[in-house]
C-alpha cells in the first residue's frame, strides 16, 4: 500500500478480497498492529467511543419521559407514533445518506459533527411541542431526530474503519457496546430527581459535546479514501452487492437484526407475563429493571466479542454469537417453565449475545467493501436492517401466548448463520 495525500492508495483486488483473515498470519497481523499504534495517537478509539455514546443517548431520550409528556393527551395510536417515529426517522436518513454517498464523499468526521449537533438542536426542542400544544410538532422532531442518528451510529462505525486496518472487530466491538449503553443512558438520568425537560436539555448538551469532540480532536484517519465527489449514483449502491461475500455479510446482518430489535422490545412484556404467572412481587424483579439489564449487559457483550475477534476473526465470534441467541430463541419456552433465577441468568447471556455479533457482521461488512465506498456499505446494509426489525416488531404484536413469543424470531438466526457459514467460514474451512 502506497500513503498518498493521507489516505491509502488500495488495489482493486485487495479492497474485494476477504480481509477477516487476521488469524491466518499472526505474526504479520501483530507486526501490522504495532505498526498502527505507532501512527494512531492512543485517545482516537477514546475519542470515538465517547462520541458515539454521546451520540446515541438522543436515541430513547423521547421514551423516557414520555409519562411526563402529557399521557392524558395521547391515544395509544399517538403513543405508536410518537415511538416508532425515531426508528422511521433513522431508517429515512441512512437511505439518503446512502444514496448520495455522504460518509465517502465528504468528511466523516465533520458529517459526524454537523448531525450530532443537528439531532441535539432537534431533541432540546422538545419541551416547546407538548402534545397539548402540537403532537405532529412532538412526532417531527422525533422523527428528525432519528434522521440526524444516521449521521452518528453508522458514520462513527465509518471513521473507526478509517483508523484501523487491524483489528476493527475489536474497535467496533467498543461502538456498538457504546451505542448500547448510550441508548439507555436517558433511563438513568431519569432516575435522577429533575424535570423531563431538564432531562431532555441534558442528553442534548451530550450529544452536542460528542459531536464537538469528534469534529475538532479527531482527524481523518490514514486509511480512508475518498468516494465519487460527482454526486448521486445508485449504482454504487447495487455494485457493492456483487460482491458475494459483502453480500453474505449483508444478509447474516439482517438475520441478526430480525432478532435484536424485537427481543429488546418484547422483552419486558414477556417478563411481566412471567413474574405474574410465577408470583413474584419484589421490586428486584421488575419487567424495567430486568430489560435495562438484559440490553445494558450487551455493552459488555460487545466488547469481549469485538477481543475475542483478534484471535478467532469476525466470522467465527459472529456465528457464536448467533448460535447461542438462535438456541434461545428455540430454548424460550422452556425457559419460561424455569425457576426465576434459571430465567434471568438465560436471559442475561441472551442479552449478550444477541448483540456481540452486530460489531462483527460491520466489520465484515467494511472488509468486504472498497475503501471507497465503506461509508455507503455500512449505511446502506444498517438502513435495510433496521427496516427489517419493524417487520419482526410488528409480527410479536400477534395473539400468541408470552411463552411461545420468541419462536417467531428463530428464522432470523437461521438465516444468518447459514448465509455466514456458506460464504466465510466455509471459505477458511477449504
Amino acid at each position: 500500500m502506497a500513503l498518498e495525500d493521507g489516505v491509502v492508495a488500495e488495489t482493486t483486488e485487495a479492497q474485494n478480497s476477504h480481509k477477516d483473515a487476521e488469524t491466518s498470519n499472526p505474526t504479520e497481523t501483530s507486526q501490522k498492529q504495532q505498526q498502527e499504534q505507532v501512527s494512531r495517537p492512543a485517545y482516537i478509539l477514546p475519542a470515538i467511543v465517547a462520541s458515539q455514546f454521546a451520540g446515541t443517548a438522543l436515541w430513547f431520550a423521547g421514551n423516557a419521559v414520555l409519562p411526563e409528556l402529557g399521557w392524558d393527551n395521547l391515544d395509544d395510536s399517538s403513543l405508536g407514533y410518537l415511538t416508532s417515529s425515531v426508528q422511521f426517522g433513522f431508517i429515512l436518513g441512512t437511505f439518503v445518506f446512502a444514496l448520495l454517498s455522504i460518509a465517502d464523499r465528504f468528511l466523516p468526521t465533520k458529517v459526524f459533527a454537523l448531525c450530532a449537533l443537528a439531532g441535539a438542536a432537534c431533541n432540546a426542542l422538545l419541551p416547546v411541542c407538548s402534545p397539548s400544544q402540537s403532537l405532529a410538532g412532538l412526532i417531527v422532531l422525533r422523527l428528525t431526530t432519528g434522521f440526524f442518528l444516521a449521521g452518528i451510529y453508522p458514520v462513527g462505525m465509518k471513521v473507526a474503519a478509517d483508523w484501523f486496518e487491524t483489528g476493527l472487530g475489536k474497535a467496533l466491538g467498543w461502538l456498538v457496546g457504546a451505542l448500547a449503553v448510550g441508548s439507555s443512558f436517558p433511563f438513568l438520568l431519569r432516575q435522577i430527581p429533575q424535570s423531563w425537560e431538564a432531562l431532555i436539555w441534558e442528553t442534548s448538551g451530550i450529544a452536542a459535546v460528542g459531536g464537538l469532540v469528534i469534529g475538532f480532536l479527531v482527524p481523518d484517519g490514514p486509511y480512508r479514501k475518498a468516494g465519487n465527489m460527482k454526486g448521486l449514483d445508485p449504482s454504487v449502491i447495487c455494485t457493492l452487492f456483487t460482491n458475494r461475500q459483502f453480500a453474505a455479510a449483508a444478509i447474516s446482518y439482517w438475520g441478526h437484526m430480525w432478532e435484536l430489535y424485537a427481543f429488546w422490545t418484547w422483552t419486558p412484556v414477556v417478563w411481566e407475563a412471567y413474574l405474574n404467572e410465577n408470583a413474584s412481587n419484589s421490586e428486584f424483579w421488575s419487567p424495567s429493571l430486568v430489560t435495562f439489564l438484559v440490553i445494558a449487559v450487551g455493552g459488555l457483550g460487545c466488547v469481549v466479542g469485538g477481543y475475542l475477534s483478534l484471535r478467532y476473526g469476525s466470522a467465527a465470534v459472529a456465528f457464536g454469537s448467533l448460535a447461542t441467541s438462535g438456541a434461545l430463541c428455540l430454548l424460550s419456552p422452556l425457559l419460561y417453565m424455569a425457576p426465576l433465577g434459571i430465567m434471568f441468568a438465560a436471559y442475561l447471556i441472551w442479552g449478550m449475545a444477541v448483540v456481540a455479533d452486530s460489531p462483527q457482521f460491520s466489520t465484515l461488512v467494511a472488509q468486504t467493501a472498497p475503501a471507497e465506498s465503506k461509508g455507503t456499505a455500512l449505511t446502506i446494509v444498517n438502513c435495510i436492517g433496521f427496516t427489517v426489525t419493524i417487520g419482526s416488531i410488528q409480527l410479536l404484536a400477534i395473539p400468541l401466548p408470552e411463552q411461545y413469543l420468541f419462536l417467531l424470531l428463530v428464522p432470523g438466526p437461521i438465516i444468518g448463520l447459514y448465509s455466514l457459514w456458506a460464504y466465510h467460514l466455509r471459505d477458511q474451512d477449504s
